[in-house]
Protein backbone atom coordinates (compact mmCIF):
# COMPACT_ATOMS: atom_id res chain seq x y z
CA UNK A 1 0.00 0.00 0.00
CA UNK A 2 1.55 3.31 -1.04
CA UNK A 3 2.20 6.14 1.41
CA UNK A 4 -0.11 8.45 -0.56
CA UNK A 5 -2.93 5.90 -0.44
CA UNK A 6 -2.38 5.33 3.31
CA UNK A 7 -2.57 9.06 3.98
CA UNK A 8 -5.71 9.40 1.87
CA UNK A 9 -7.31 6.42 3.60
CA UNK A 10 -6.36 7.77 7.04
CA UNK A 11 -7.89 11.14 6.21
CA UNK A 12 -11.10 9.51 4.99
CA UNK A 13 -11.34 7.45 8.18
CA UNK A 14 -10.91 10.55 10.34
CA UNK A 15 -13.60 12.40 8.44
CA UNK A 16 -15.96 9.42 8.66
CA UNK A 17 -15.37 9.06 12.41
CA UNK A 18 -16.04 12.75 12.99
CA UNK A 19 -19.32 12.58 11.06
CA UNK A 20 -20.39 9.30 12.69
CA UNK A 21 -19.73 10.63 16.17
CA UNK A 22 -22.10 13.53 15.78
CA UNK A 23 -24.61 12.23 13.23
CA UNK A 24 -27.01 10.89 15.83
CA UNK A 25 -26.98 14.09 17.83
CA UNK A 26 -26.42 17.02 15.55
CA UNK A 27 -27.82 18.39 12.27
CA UNK A 28 -25.89 17.39 9.16
CA UNK A 29 -24.50 20.91 8.78
CA UNK A 30 -22.70 20.58 12.10
CA UNK A 31 -21.42 17.14 11.17
CA UNK A 32 -19.87 18.51 7.99
CA UNK A 33 -18.13 21.17 10.08
CA UNK A 34 -16.79 18.52 12.46
CA UNK A 35 -15.43 16.47 9.56
CA UNK A 36 -13.63 19.49 8.16
CA UNK A 37 -12.21 20.32 11.61
CA UNK A 38 -10.70 16.84 11.89
CA UNK A 39 -8.35 17.66 9.04
CA UNK A 40 -7.99 21.40 9.76
CA UNK A 41 -4.41 22.66 9.88
CA UNK A 42 -3.01 24.15 13.10
CA UNK A 43 -4.08 26.61 14.38
CA UNK A 44 -7.79 26.19 13.75
CA UNK A 45 -8.94 28.27 16.74
CA UNK A 46 -7.71 30.81 19.29
CA UNK A 47 -4.37 30.17 21.02
CA UNK A 48 -3.76 31.18 24.64
CA UNK A 49 -0.38 32.71 25.48
CA UNK A 50 -0.24 32.25 29.23
CA UNK A 51 2.27 34.42 31.09
CA UNK A 52 3.14 33.43 34.65
CA UNK A 53 4.01 36.93 35.92
CA UNK A 54 1.79 40.00 36.45
CA UNK A 55 0.63 42.39 33.74
CA UNK A 56 2.88 45.36 33.05
CA UNK A 57 6.20 43.54 33.44
CA UNK A 58 8.72 42.82 30.66
CA UNK A 59 7.41 39.35 29.77
CA UNK A 60 3.83 40.65 29.62
CA UNK A 61 4.83 43.50 27.29
CA UNK A 62 6.81 41.12 25.08
CA UNK A 63 3.94 38.61 25.07
CA UNK A 64 1.51 41.21 23.76
CA UNK A 65 3.88 42.27 20.99
CA UNK A 66 4.36 38.64 19.93
CA UNK A 67 0.63 37.88 20.18
CA UNK A 68 -0.15 40.64 17.71
CA UNK A 69 2.47 39.38 15.24
CA UNK A 70 1.40 35.73 15.57
CA UNK A 71 -2.25 36.63 15.08
CA UNK A 72 -1.48 38.45 11.84
CA UNK A 73 0.68 35.62 10.55
CA UNK A 74 -1.41 32.60 11.53
CA UNK A 75 -4.85 34.22 11.11
CA UNK A 76 -6.20 33.15 14.49
CA UNK A 77 -6.57 35.06 17.78
CA UNK A 78 -3.60 34.84 20.18
CA UNK A 79 -4.82 35.82 23.64
CA UNK A 80 -2.50 36.82 26.49
CA UNK A 81 -3.61 35.44 29.86
CA UNK A 82 -1.72 36.50 33.03
CA UNK A 83 -1.54 33.84 35.77
CA UNK A 84 1.10 34.99 38.28
CA UNK A 85 2.05 33.46 41.62
CA UNK A 86 4.64 31.32 43.42
CA UNK A 87 7.56 32.56 41.34
CA UNK A 88 5.81 31.55 38.12
CA UNK A 89 4.96 28.03 39.32
CA UNK A 90 1.19 28.53 39.17
CA UNK A 91 1.11 29.56 35.52
CA UNK A 92 3.68 26.98 34.47
CA UNK A 93 1.68 24.24 36.18
CA UNK A 94 -1.48 25.27 34.34
CA UNK A 95 0.31 24.92 31.00
CA UNK A 96 1.97 21.64 32.01
CA UNK A 97 -1.47 20.17 32.72
CA UNK A 98 -3.10 21.60 29.56
CA UNK A 99 -3.79 19.46 26.48
CA UNK A 100 -0.63 19.05 24.40
CA UNK A 101 -2.21 20.47 21.26
CA UNK A 102 -0.47 23.84 20.85
CA UNK A 103 -3.45 25.89 22.01
CA UNK A 104 -1.91 26.80 25.39
CA UNK A 105 1.65 28.16 25.33
CA UNK A 106 3.62 29.45 28.30
CA UNK A 107 5.52 32.72 27.89
CA UNK A 108 7.72 33.31 30.90
CA UNK A 109 11.25 33.62 32.20
CA UNK A 110 13.83 30.97 32.96
CA UNK A 111 13.83 31.37 36.75
CA UNK A 112 10.69 29.25 37.08
CA UNK A 113 12.72 26.35 35.65
CA UNK A 114 16.27 27.22 36.73
CA UNK A 115 15.85 28.67 40.25
CA UNK A 116 12.53 27.42 41.61
CA UNK A 117 13.47 23.70 41.54
CA UNK A 118 16.28 24.53 44.00
CA UNK A 119 14.20 26.97 46.05
CA UNK A 120 10.84 25.26 46.59
CA UNK A 121 10.55 22.09 48.69
CA UNK A 122 8.24 20.65 46.03
CA UNK A 123 7.21 21.72 42.56
CA UNK A 124 3.65 21.32 41.21
CA UNK A 125 4.98 20.02 37.89
CA UNK A 126 8.01 18.03 36.79
CA UNK A 127 10.71 19.27 34.42
CA UNK A 128 9.69 16.55 31.95
CA UNK A 129 6.16 17.99 31.74
CA UNK A 130 7.25 20.97 29.62
CA UNK A 131 9.77 21.54 26.85
CA UNK A 132 11.24 24.75 25.39
CA UNK A 133 9.79 26.09 22.19
CA UNK A 134 12.14 29.08 21.98
CA UNK A 135 14.31 31.34 24.13
CA UNK A 136 13.46 34.70 22.60
CA UNK A 137 15.87 37.03 24.31
CA UNK A 138 17.91 37.87 27.37
CA UNK A 139 18.40 40.96 29.46
CA UNK A 140 20.47 42.15 32.36
CA UNK A 141 19.16 44.01 35.39
CA UNK A 142 19.91 47.38 36.94
CA UNK A 143 21.09 47.92 40.49
CA UNK A 144 18.92 50.80 41.68
CA UNK A 145 18.85 52.62 45.01
CA UNK A 146 16.32 54.95 46.59
CA UNK A 147 16.86 58.70 46.50
CA UNK A 148 17.55 58.85 50.25
CA UNK A 149 20.46 56.40 50.06
CA UNK A 150 23.75 58.24 50.65
CA UNK A 151 25.97 55.94 48.55
CA UNK A 152 26.65 57.32 45.08
CA UNK A 153 28.56 54.31 43.72
CA UNK A 154 28.27 50.55 44.07
CA UNK A 155 31.50 50.24 46.12
CA UNK A 156 30.14 52.88 48.50
CA UNK A 157 26.85 50.99 48.79
CA UNK A 158 28.69 47.74 49.50
CA UNK A 159 30.61 49.41 52.34
CA UNK A 160 27.36 50.83 53.69
CA UNK A 161 25.58 47.43 53.53
CA UNK A 162 28.47 45.72 55.31
CA UNK A 163 28.08 48.14 58.20
CA UNK A 164 24.28 48.01 58.33
CA UNK A 165 21.86 45.57 56.58
CA UNK A 166 20.24 46.95 53.45
CA UNK A 167 16.69 46.16 52.35
CA UNK A 168 16.12 44.90 48.78
CA UNK A 169 12.83 44.69 46.93
CA UNK A 170 12.13 42.05 44.29
CA UNK A 171 9.29 40.86 42.08
CA UNK A 172 8.78 37.92 44.44
CA UNK A 173 10.43 34.83 45.85
CA UNK A 174 12.58 33.14 43.24
CA UNK A 175 12.42 36.15 40.92
CA UNK A 176 15.54 37.47 39.15
CA UNK A 177 15.77 40.33 41.64
CA UNK A 178 15.68 37.90 44.55
CA UNK A 179 18.55 35.71 43.37
CA UNK A 180 20.52 38.74 42.13
CA UNK A 181 20.32 40.25 45.62
CA UNK A 182 21.47 36.97 47.16
CA UNK A 183 24.38 36.76 44.69
CA UNK A 184 25.30 40.34 45.65
CA UNK A 185 25.34 39.49 49.36
CA UNK A 186 27.26 36.24 48.85
CA UNK A 187 29.95 37.80 46.64
CA UNK A 188 30.51 41.04 48.57
CA UNK A 189 29.81 40.19 52.20
CA UNK A 190 27.04 42.80 52.32
CA UNK A 191 24.12 42.17 54.67
CA UNK A 192 20.68 42.27 53.09
CA UNK A 193 17.02 41.79 53.96
CA UNK A 194 14.91 40.57 51.06
CA UNK A 195 11.41 42.06 50.72
CA UNK A 196 9.31 40.28 48.03
CA UNK A 197 6.53 42.09 46.15
CA UNK A 198 3.97 40.84 43.64
CA UNK A 199 5.70 41.85 40.43
CA UNK A 200 8.40 44.14 39.09
CA UNK A 201 6.22 47.27 39.06
CA UNK A 202 5.32 47.05 42.80
CA UNK A 203 9.01 46.40 43.57
CA UNK A 204 9.95 49.64 41.79
CA UNK A 205 7.16 51.55 43.57
CA UNK A 206 8.48 50.29 46.91
CA UNK A 207 11.89 51.66 46.02
CA UNK A 208 10.41 55.01 45.03
CA UNK A 209 8.41 55.15 48.26
CA UNK A 210 11.52 54.51 50.40
CA UNK A 211 10.02 51.25 51.69
CA UNK A 212 13.32 49.62 50.74
CA UNK A 213 16.81 50.91 50.00
CA UNK A 214 17.72 48.97 46.86
CA UNK A 215 16.57 46.61 44.16
CA UNK A 216 18.24 44.73 41.30
CA UNK A 217 15.37 44.96 38.86
CA UNK A 218 14.44 45.03 35.18
CA UNK A 219 15.98 48.13 33.59
CA UNK A 220 12.85 49.38 31.73
CA UNK A 221 10.90 49.58 34.99
CA UNK A 222 13.63 51.60 36.68
CA UNK A 223 14.53 53.80 33.71
CA UNK A 224 11.83 56.53 34.00
CA UNK A 225 12.55 56.97 37.70
CA UNK A 226 16.31 57.08 37.12
CA UNK A 227 15.85 59.65 34.34
CA UNK A 228 13.65 61.77 36.62
CA UNK A 229 16.24 61.66 39.40
CA UNK A 230 13.95 59.87 41.85
CA UNK A 231 16.16 56.75 41.83
CA UNK A 232 19.84 56.17 41.08
CA UNK A 233 21.29 53.31 39.03
CA UNK A 234 24.68 52.21 40.39
CA UNK A 235 25.43 49.35 37.97
CA UNK A 236 23.95 46.93 35.44
CA UNK A 237 24.34 43.16 35.63
CA UNK A 238 24.82 42.47 31.91
CA UNK A 239 28.15 41.77 30.24
CA UNK A 240 27.81 45.05 28.34
CA UNK A 241 26.42 48.44 29.27
CA UNK A 242 22.72 48.90 28.67
CA UNK A 243 21.84 51.12 25.68
CA UNK A 244 19.11 52.55 27.91
CA UNK A 245 21.63 53.55 30.61
CA UNK A 246 24.92 53.97 28.74
CA UNK A 247 26.47 56.06 31.52
CA UNK A 248 26.02 53.31 34.13
CA UNK A 249 28.94 50.84 34.54
CA UNK A 250 28.60 47.07 34.42
CA UNK A 251 29.36 45.01 37.51
CA UNK A 252 32.27 43.53 35.53
CA UNK A 253 33.78 46.99 35.02
CA UNK A 254 33.61 47.46 38.78
CA UNK A 255 35.59 44.25 39.36
CA UNK A 256 32.51 42.21 40.38
CA UNK A 257 32.21 39.83 37.44
CA UNK A 258 30.54 37.15 39.57
CA UNK A 259 27.56 39.49 39.89
CA UNK A 260 26.81 39.22 36.16
CA UNK A 261 23.28 37.98 35.75
CA UNK A 262 20.89 37.53 32.83
CA UNK A 263 17.19 36.81 32.55
CA UNK A 264 16.02 34.55 29.74
CA UNK A 265 12.60 35.14 28.14
CA UNK A 266 11.12 31.97 26.69
CA UNK A 267 8.15 29.96 25.44
CA UNK A 268 7.38 26.47 26.74
CA UNK A 269 4.75 23.92 25.69
CA UNK A 270 3.48 20.64 27.18
CA UNK A 271 6.05 17.94 26.51
CA UNK A 272 3.76 15.82 24.32
CA UNK A 273 2.99 18.66 21.90
CA UNK A 274 3.37 17.29 18.33
CA UNK A 275 6.48 18.41 16.48
CA UNK A 276 4.53 19.72 13.44
CA UNK A 277 2.62 22.06 15.75
CA UNK A 278 5.87 23.20 17.35
CA UNK A 279 7.38 23.78 13.91
CA UNK A 280 4.44 26.01 12.95
CA UNK A 281 4.78 28.04 16.15
CA UNK A 282 8.58 28.30 15.85
CA UNK A 283 8.39 29.47 12.25
CA UNK A 284 5.84 32.15 13.11
CA UNK A 285 7.81 33.25 16.17
CA UNK A 286 10.96 33.55 14.07
CA UNK A 287 9.08 35.76 11.62
CA UNK A 288 7.79 37.84 14.53
CA UNK A 289 11.27 38.31 16.00
CA UNK A 290 12.45 39.69 12.64
CA UNK A 291 9.72 42.36 12.45
CA UNK A 292 10.90 45.98 12.94
CA UNK A 293 8.16 46.66 15.49
CA UNK A 294 9.15 43.63 17.60
CA UNK A 295 12.84 44.52 17.36
CA UNK A 296 11.94 48.00 18.53
CA UNK A 297 9.97 46.56 21.45
CA UNK A 298 12.93 44.38 22.45
CA UNK A 299 15.17 47.46 22.45
CA UNK A 300 12.81 49.41 24.71
CA UNK A 301 12.79 46.41 27.09
CA UNK A 302 16.62 46.31 27.16
CA UNK A 303 16.57 42.84 25.61
CA UNK A 304 19.08 41.13 23.32
CA UNK A 305 17.46 38.82 20.75
CA UNK A 306 18.55 35.16 20.94
CA UNK A 307 16.01 33.00 19.11
CA UNK A 308 17.41 29.77 20.54
CA UNK A 309 15.50 26.55 19.85
CA UNK A 310 16.04 22.81 20.19
CA UNK A 311 19.25 21.60 21.81
CA UNK A 312 20.66 25.14 22.13
CA UNK A 313 17.68 26.23 24.24
CA UNK A 314 17.75 23.07 26.37
CA UNK A 315 21.51 23.34 26.97
CA UNK A 316 21.21 27.02 27.97
CA UNK A 317 18.53 26.19 30.55
CA UNK A 318 20.49 23.19 31.85
CA UNK A 319 23.61 25.33 32.38
CA UNK A 320 21.59 27.99 34.21
CA UNK A 321 19.90 25.36 36.37
CA UNK A 322 23.31 24.04 37.48
CA UNK A 323 24.72 27.53 38.17
CA UNK A 324 21.75 28.65 40.25
CA UNK A 325 21.78 25.38 42.17
CA UNK A 326 25.28 26.20 43.34
CA UNK A 327 24.24 29.75 44.23
CA UNK A 328 21.13 28.71 46.18
CA UNK A 329 23.19 26.19 48.15
CA UNK A 330 25.98 28.69 48.85
CA UNK A 331 23.65 31.50 49.93
CA UNK A 332 21.11 29.46 51.84
CA UNK A 333 18.47 31.29 49.80
CA UNK A 334 14.93 30.43 50.92
CA UNK A 335 11.32 31.17 50.10
CA UNK A 336 10.28 33.79 52.68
Amino acid sequence: MTTVFKNALGGARRRFAAVAACAALLPLGFCATAAQAADAPYPAKAVKLLTNFPAGGPIDILARALADALQKDLKQPFIVDNRPGAGGNIGADLVAKSPADGYTVLLGIDTTFTINPHLYASMPFAAKDLKPLMIFSSSGLSFGVAGNVKAKTLPEFIAQAKAEPATFSSAGNGSPGHIAAEIFANETGAKITHVPYKGNAPAVLALMGDEVQAGILATPGLLPQVQSGKLRALAVTGRQRSPLLPQVPTVGELGLKNLEFEVLYLAMVPAATPEPVMQTLRASLQKAMALPEVKSRLATLDMVALGETGAAASDHLTASLARYGRIVKATGMKVD
